[in-house]
Protein backbone atom coordinates (compact mmCIF):
# COMPACT_ATOMS: atom_id res chain seq x y z
CA UNK A 1 0.00 0.00 0.00
CA UNK A 2 1.28 3.53 -1.09
CA UNK A 3 1.24 5.95 1.67
CA UNK A 4 -1.15 8.47 1.15
CA UNK A 5 0.81 11.46 2.19
CA UNK A 6 3.81 10.16 0.23
CA UNK A 7 1.37 10.20 -2.72
CA UNK A 8 -0.56 13.41 -2.26
CA UNK A 9 3.47 15.18 -2.38
CA UNK A 10 4.29 13.49 -5.29
CA UNK A 11 1.38 14.31 -7.43
CA UNK A 12 1.38 18.59 -5.81
CA UNK A 13 5.17 18.39 -7.12
CA UNK A 14 4.28 16.93 -10.34
CA UNK A 15 1.92 20.05 -10.48
CA UNK A 16 4.23 22.18 -9.61
CA UNK A 17 7.12 21.43 -11.83
CA UNK A 18 4.30 21.34 -14.66
CA UNK A 19 3.27 24.89 -14.09
CA UNK A 20 6.72 26.52 -13.42
CA UNK A 21 9.41 24.96 -15.72
CA UNK A 22 9.85 26.03 -20.00
CA UNK A 23 9.52 23.02 -22.03
CA UNK A 24 11.58 19.89 -21.15
CA UNK A 25 14.97 20.23 -23.05
CA UNK A 26 17.09 17.28 -21.23
CA UNK A 27 16.51 13.84 -22.35
CA UNK A 28 16.39 11.61 -19.20
CA UNK A 29 16.32 7.90 -18.87
CA UNK A 30 14.57 6.14 -15.96
CA UNK A 31 15.88 2.87 -15.50
CA UNK A 32 13.08 1.13 -12.47
CA UNK A 33 13.54 -2.16 -10.26
CA UNK A 34 10.46 -2.81 -9.72
CA UNK A 35 11.72 -5.42 -7.32
CA UNK A 36 13.77 -3.06 -5.05
CA UNK A 37 12.30 -3.22 -1.45
CA UNK A 38 10.33 0.25 -1.01
CA UNK A 39 9.04 -0.01 -5.02
CA UNK A 40 5.70 0.16 -5.69
CA UNK A 41 4.04 0.56 -9.28
CA UNK A 42 2.26 3.54 -7.86
CA UNK A 43 4.91 5.45 -6.31
CA UNK A 44 7.09 4.78 -9.31
CA UNK A 45 4.48 6.39 -11.85
CA UNK A 46 3.94 9.38 -9.63
CA UNK A 47 7.56 10.41 -9.86
CA UNK A 48 7.77 9.94 -13.57
CA UNK A 49 4.63 12.12 -13.82
CA UNK A 50 6.95 14.35 -11.72
CA UNK A 51 9.67 14.48 -13.02
CA UNK A 52 8.12 15.05 -16.71
CA UNK A 53 7.25 18.64 -15.36
CA UNK A 54 11.14 19.39 -16.69
CA UNK A 55 12.95 16.37 -18.28
CA UNK A 56 12.05 14.60 -21.43
CA UNK A 57 11.79 11.40 -19.65
CA UNK A 58 11.18 8.06 -20.51
CA UNK A 59 11.33 5.22 -18.22
CA UNK A 60 12.04 1.48 -18.53
CA UNK A 61 11.80 -1.65 -15.90
CA UNK A 62 14.68 -3.67 -15.22
CA UNK A 63 13.60 -7.50 -16.55
CA UNK A 64 16.55 -9.31 -14.99
CA UNK A 65 20.14 -9.30 -13.33
CA UNK A 66 23.00 -7.28 -15.82
CA UNK A 67 19.81 -5.70 -17.39
CA UNK A 68 20.82 -1.91 -16.41
CA UNK A 69 23.73 -2.44 -17.48
CA UNK A 70 22.49 -2.92 -21.35
CA UNK A 71 20.35 -0.12 -20.54
CA UNK A 72 23.11 2.53 -19.50
CA UNK A 73 25.34 1.39 -22.56
CA UNK A 74 22.31 2.05 -24.92
CA UNK A 75 21.72 5.07 -23.72
CA UNK A 76 25.30 6.63 -23.62
CA UNK A 77 25.15 5.74 -27.19
CA UNK A 78 22.03 7.28 -27.91
CA UNK A 79 22.69 10.03 -26.59
CA UNK A 80 20.65 10.22 -23.47
CA UNK A 81 21.89 13.77 -20.92
CA UNK A 82 20.83 11.63 -17.84
CA UNK A 83 20.38 8.11 -16.28
CA UNK A 84 18.30 7.77 -13.26
CA UNK A 85 18.72 4.25 -11.26
CA UNK A 86 15.42 3.98 -9.27
CA UNK A 87 16.24 1.35 -7.28
CA UNK A 88 19.02 -0.30 -4.52
CA UNK A 89 22.41 0.09 -5.13
CA UNK A 90 22.56 -3.01 -7.26
CA UNK A 91 20.58 -0.57 -9.85
CA UNK A 92 23.13 2.32 -9.11
CA UNK A 93 26.01 -0.16 -9.83
CA UNK A 94 24.84 -2.07 -12.90
CA UNK A 95 23.55 1.67 -14.88
CA UNK A 96 26.91 3.15 -13.98
CA UNK A 97 28.77 -0.35 -15.64
CA UNK A 98 26.67 0.82 -18.39
CA UNK A 99 27.75 4.66 -18.67
CA UNK A 100 31.30 3.98 -17.04
CA UNK A 101 33.73 6.72 -19.75
CA UNK A 102 30.88 8.14 -21.32
CA UNK A 103 29.17 11.55 -21.08
CA UNK A 104 25.66 10.92 -19.86
CA UNK A 105 25.56 11.33 -16.36
CA UNK A 106 24.27 9.11 -14.06
CA UNK A 107 22.06 10.60 -10.75
CA UNK A 108 19.67 8.14 -8.16
CA UNK A 109 16.45 7.48 -6.79
CA UNK A 110 16.19 5.78 -3.44
CA UNK A 111 14.79 2.63 -4.16
CA UNK A 112 16.25 -0.18 -1.88
CA UNK A 113 17.14 -0.63 1.96
CA UNK A 114 20.15 0.92 2.16
CA UNK A 115 20.85 3.45 -0.42
CA UNK A 116 24.51 3.97 0.19
CA UNK A 117 25.60 5.98 -3.27
CA UNK A 118 22.49 8.58 -2.70
CA UNK A 119 23.82 9.02 0.53
CA UNK A 120 27.60 9.44 -0.53
CA UNK A 121 25.89 12.10 -3.31
CA UNK A 122 24.37 13.88 -1.38
CA UNK A 123 20.75 12.80 -2.66
CA UNK A 124 17.93 12.42 0.40
CA UNK A 125 16.66 8.96 0.92
CA UNK A 126 13.18 9.54 1.16
CA UNK A 127 11.83 9.55 -2.29
CA UNK A 128 9.16 12.91 -2.15
CA UNK A 129 12.46 14.65 -1.15
CA UNK A 130 14.67 12.76 -3.33
CA UNK A 131 12.22 13.44 -5.90
CA UNK A 132 12.13 17.40 -5.45
CA UNK A 133 15.73 17.92 -5.19
CA UNK A 134 16.31 16.14 -8.83
CA UNK A 135 13.60 18.51 -9.87
CA UNK A 136 15.55 21.91 -8.75
CA UNK A 137 18.79 19.94 -10.34
CA UNK A 138 17.34 20.78 -13.84
CA UNK A 139 18.16 24.30 -13.33
CA UNK A 140 20.88 23.75 -11.60
CA UNK A 141 22.17 21.59 -14.46
CA UNK A 142 26.56 21.03 -12.99
CA UNK A 143 27.43 17.16 -13.45
CA UNK A 144 30.68 16.30 -11.90
CA UNK A 145 33.29 13.94 -12.86
CA UNK A 146 33.67 11.24 -9.68
CA UNK A 147 36.18 8.53 -9.95
CA UNK A 148 34.80 4.59 -10.29
CA UNK A 149 36.58 1.59 -9.52
CA UNK A 150 37.33 -2.26 -10.99
CA UNK A 151 37.47 -5.57 -10.17
CA UNK A 152 38.41 -7.99 -12.96
CA UNK A 153 35.37 -7.00 -15.22
CA UNK A 154 32.92 -5.20 -12.93
CA UNK A 155 32.68 -1.30 -12.25
CA UNK A 156 31.80 -0.19 -8.81
CA UNK A 157 30.49 2.61 -7.20
CA UNK A 158 31.85 2.62 -3.38
CA UNK A 159 32.84 -1.00 -2.15
CA UNK A 160 33.85 -4.31 -2.96
CA UNK A 161 34.88 -7.31 -1.09
CA UNK A 162 36.75 -10.51 -1.66
CA UNK A 163 36.05 -13.13 0.87
CA UNK A 164 33.48 -12.85 4.10
CA UNK A 165 31.51 -9.96 3.45
CA UNK A 166 30.33 -11.38 -0.37
CA UNK A 167 29.49 -14.77 1.13
CA UNK A 168 27.31 -12.58 3.26
CA UNK A 169 25.90 -10.92 0.54
CA UNK A 170 25.31 -14.42 -1.49
CA UNK A 171 23.65 -15.77 2.01
CA UNK A 172 21.56 -12.60 2.23
CA UNK A 173 20.31 -12.49 -1.71
CA UNK A 174 19.04 -16.08 -1.20
CA UNK A 175 16.22 -14.73 1.39
CA UNK A 176 15.39 -11.70 -0.11
CA UNK A 177 12.44 -11.51 1.46
CA UNK A 178 13.88 -11.81 5.03
CA UNK A 179 16.17 -8.75 3.53
CA UNK A 180 13.22 -6.40 2.97
CA UNK A 181 11.73 -7.09 6.41
CA UNK A 182 14.89 -6.98 8.68
CA UNK A 183 16.75 -4.98 6.56
CA UNK A 184 20.71 -4.12 8.12
CA UNK A 185 19.70 -6.55 11.38
CA UNK A 186 19.21 -9.63 8.99
CA UNK A 187 22.58 -8.84 6.96
CA UNK A 188 24.23 -8.45 10.77
CA UNK A 189 22.86 -11.75 11.21
CA UNK A 190 23.79 -13.40 8.32
CA UNK A 191 27.29 -11.91 8.77
CA UNK A 192 27.68 -13.30 12.26
CA UNK A 193 26.49 -16.57 11.02
CA UNK A 194 28.50 -16.55 8.03
CA UNK A 195 31.77 -15.79 10.36
CA UNK A 196 31.33 -18.49 12.36
CA UNK A 197 30.11 -21.17 10.43
CA UNK A 198 32.56 -20.62 7.25
CA UNK A 199 35.78 -18.89 8.35
CA UNK A 200 36.09 -19.76 12.23
CA UNK A 201 36.92 -23.34 10.80
CA UNK A 202 39.21 -23.93 8.05
CA UNK A 203 38.84 -20.08 6.67
CA UNK A 204 39.68 -19.14 3.26
CA UNK A 205 42.75 -18.04 2.45
CA UNK A 206 44.10 -15.10 0.67
CA UNK A 207 46.74 -13.03 -0.42
CA UNK A 208 46.75 -9.12 -0.94
CA UNK A 209 49.40 -8.07 -3.42
CA UNK A 210 49.91 -4.23 -3.79
CA UNK A 211 52.74 -1.67 -3.67
CA UNK A 212 55.73 -4.65 -3.98
CA UNK A 213 54.41 -5.93 -0.74
CA UNK A 214 51.70 -9.07 0.31
CA UNK A 215 49.46 -9.47 3.19
CA UNK A 216 48.02 -12.64 3.80
CA UNK A 217 44.51 -12.70 5.40
CA UNK A 218 40.58 -14.41 4.88
CA UNK A 219 38.82 -11.29 3.37
CA UNK A 220 39.93 -8.55 1.56
CA UNK A 221 37.63 -5.23 1.78
CA UNK A 222 38.34 -2.34 -1.12
CA UNK A 223 36.75 1.28 -1.00
CA UNK A 224 36.15 3.66 -3.78
CA UNK A 225 34.33 6.10 -1.28
CA UNK A 226 33.80 6.92 2.47
CA UNK A 227 32.27 5.24 4.08
CA UNK A 228 32.48 1.44 3.26
CA UNK A 229 28.53 1.33 3.61
CA UNK A 230 25.68 2.28 6.62
CA UNK A 231 23.93 0.02 9.09
CA UNK A 232 21.03 1.95 9.29
CA UNK A 233 22.03 5.72 10.14
CA UNK A 234 25.18 4.95 10.72
CA UNK A 235 28.61 4.71 8.56
CA UNK A 236 30.04 2.19 8.78
CA UNK A 237 34.22 3.54 7.98
CA UNK A 238 36.85 0.59 7.20
CA UNK A 239 39.95 2.59 5.84
CA UNK A 240 40.18 6.41 6.08
CA UNK A 241 41.46 8.80 3.33
CA UNK A 242 39.85 7.90 -0.19
CA UNK A 243 36.97 9.66 -1.41
CA UNK A 244 34.60 9.95 -4.49
CA UNK A 245 37.43 12.27 -6.25
CA UNK A 246 40.64 11.20 -4.79
CA UNK A 247 41.88 9.04 -7.56
CA UNK A 248 42.86 6.08 -5.44
CA UNK A 249 41.54 3.02 -3.31
CA UNK A 250 41.78 2.40 -0.10
CA UNK A 251 40.36 -0.65 2.51
CA UNK A 252 41.61 -3.41 5.07
CA UNK A 253 42.91 -6.85 5.07
CA UNK A 254 41.04 -8.98 7.98
CA UNK A 255 44.11 -11.40 8.65
CA UNK A 256 42.06 -14.73 10.82
CA UNK A 257 38.90 -15.74 11.39
CA UNK A 258 38.68 -16.09 15.03
CA UNK A 259 35.70 -16.06 17.44
CA UNK A 260 37.33 -14.04 19.78
CA UNK A 261 37.92 -11.31 17.38
CA UNK A 262 34.09 -10.81 16.52
CA UNK A 263 33.04 -8.29 19.46
CA UNK A 264 35.77 -6.36 19.07
CA UNK A 265 35.54 -5.83 15.19
CA UNK A 266 31.65 -5.13 15.26
CA UNK A 267 32.69 -2.50 18.04
CA UNK A 268 34.86 -0.65 15.43
CA UNK A 269 32.73 -0.88 12.35
CA UNK A 270 29.99 1.46 14.29
CA UNK A 271 32.61 3.32 17.08
CA UNK A 272 32.58 7.13 16.02
CA UNK A 273 35.82 7.15 16.83
CA UNK A 274 37.78 3.76 16.98
CA UNK A 275 39.30 2.58 13.38
CA UNK A 276 38.91 -1.17 12.13
CA UNK A 277 42.04 -0.24 10.46
CA UNK A 278 43.78 -0.06 13.75
CA UNK A 279 42.57 -3.57 15.10
CA UNK A 280 45.51 -5.87 15.34
CA UNK A 281 44.02 -8.61 13.18
CA UNK A 282 43.30 -5.99 10.33
CA UNK A 283 45.78 -4.60 8.03
CA UNK A 284 44.57 -0.95 6.60
CA UNK A 285 45.73 0.40 3.39
CA UNK A 286 45.61 3.77 1.30
CA UNK A 287 46.34 5.60 -1.47
CA UNK A 288 46.64 3.06 -4.03
CA UNK A 289 45.77 2.80 -7.88
CA UNK A 290 45.76 -0.58 -7.35
CA UNK A 291 45.61 -4.20 -5.91
CA UNK A 292 45.41 -7.75 -6.57
CA UNK A 293 43.84 -10.57 -4.54
CA UNK A 294 44.61 -14.36 -4.99
CA UNK A 295 43.21 -17.34 -4.03
CA UNK A 296 46.26 -19.03 -1.28
CA UNK A 297 44.62 -22.48 -0.75
CA UNK A 298 43.29 -23.12 -4.27
CA UNK A 299 39.26 -22.04 -3.34
CA UNK A 300 37.85 -19.57 -5.78
CA UNK A 301 37.48 -16.36 -3.40
CA UNK A 302 33.68 -14.75 -3.50
CA UNK A 303 33.80 -11.28 -4.76
CA UNK A 304 30.66 -8.45 -4.10
CA UNK A 305 30.73 -5.12 -5.80
CA UNK A 306 28.57 -2.60 -4.10
CA UNK A 307 26.54 -5.01 -2.52
CA UNK A 308 26.11 -7.67 -5.34
CA UNK A 309 27.46 -11.13 -5.39
CA UNK A 310 29.31 -11.25 -9.00
CA UNK A 311 30.53 -14.95 -8.18
CA UNK A 312 34.21 -16.58 -7.29
CA UNK A 313 37.33 -16.12 -8.88
CA UNK A 314 40.80 -17.31 -8.51
CA UNK A 315 42.36 -13.89 -8.45
CA UNK A 316 40.63 -10.29 -8.56
CA UNK A 317 42.30 -7.62 -9.58
CA UNK A 318 41.41 -4.05 -8.20
CA UNK A 319 41.54 -0.30 -10.36
CA UNK A 320 40.22 2.65 -10.06
CA UNK A 321 39.57 5.44 -13.18
CA UNK A 322 40.21 9.33 -12.15
CA UNK A 323 36.72 10.81 -12.98
CA UNK A 324 35.79 8.08 -14.95
CA UNK A 325 31.61 8.83 -13.90
CA UNK A 326 29.38 11.42 -14.39
CA UNK A 327 27.05 12.09 -11.53
CA UNK A 328 24.67 14.83 -10.84
CA UNK A 329 23.76 15.31 -7.17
Amino acid sequence: MVPVAQATALERLADTATIAAPAPLRRMLVVANPHATSMSPRIRQLVIDALRGRFKVETVETKRKGHAIELGREAAAEGYDIVVAFGGDGTVNEAANGLAGSQTTLTCLPGGATNVYCRMLGIPTEVVDATEHLLRLADAWRPRAVDLARVNDRWFTFSAGAGLDASVVERVDRHPHLKARFGPWYFAGAAASTFLESYVVNAPRVVASAGGRETRGVSVFVQNAQPYTYFRRRPVRLAAGTHLQSGDLSGVVLERANALDLPTIAFRLLARRARVGRHRRVHAFDGLAGLRVRSADERPVPVQVDGDYVGTYEEAAFSVLSGGLRVLS
